[in-house]
């Protein structure tokens, strides 16, 4: 049985619930509630798993903080004998509007201390969808913004993308990465 691992970057714990930083666990919270599976703790993370036509798919929200994160990628990875290009993580990036997305089969971390602690232990060539959350800070204060809530507003606009992200990870399983890129990649501009 093939294998997936979809791992979705964010903060353990209710300070961080709802934050700009956890979008990625927002995505995977939402997957699970659509599929209806619960994540279980485990070692590095919580764990969710399910199938889509008969392709086992793993859930990771990892619990070792975001610049730690390639620790419980590597652990998951190698624990269930994943093929690397049957990864995909998702992460918030600043550089995109709120409710854009962009999908990438490889590349560099962005300046994103989650993709770039797994970028040091597995190298560049795994999927990333990057969840937009704004950047309307002011200078100096990236820190703040990125651990700020979403309120009420912010999520009319990015609970669309939420729902658009739960396709992708079905699209990206069943089809791959090229197929989902070509189909998805136009919805995300913003």
């Amino acid at each position: 049985m093939e294998k997936y691992l979809i791992v979705g970057l964010g903060n353990i714990g209710d300070e961080y619930e709802n934050t700009r930083h956890n979008t990625g666990f927002m995505v995977l919270d939402a997957f699970a509630k659509a599929s209806n599976i619960h994540f279980d703790d485990k070692r590095y993370g919580f764990v969710a798993e399910t199938s889509l036509k008969g392709r086992k798919v793993f859930l990771l929200k990892p619990s070792t903080y975001m610049n730690l994160s390639g620790n419980a990628v590597r652990y998951w990875l190698n624990k269930e004998n994943i093929d690397q290009s049957h990864l995909l993580v998702i992460s918030d990036d600043v550089a995109l509007a709120l409710g854009a997305f962009r999908l990438k089969g490889s590349g560099s971390n962005g300046g994103h201390n989650g993709l770039g602690h797994i970028q040091q232990l597995i190298g560049q060539n795994y999927a990333r969808l990057r969840m937009g959350i704004g950047n309307d800070f002011p200078r100096g204060m990236q820190v703040d913004w990125v651990l700020g809530k979403y309120d009420e507003e912010d999520m009319k606009i990015l609970q669309p993308s939420i729902d658009t992200a739960c396709e992708i990870i079905k699209s990206f399983v069943l089809a791959g990465i090229d197929i989902t890129m070509n189909q998805y990649n136009k919805l995300g501009k913003k």
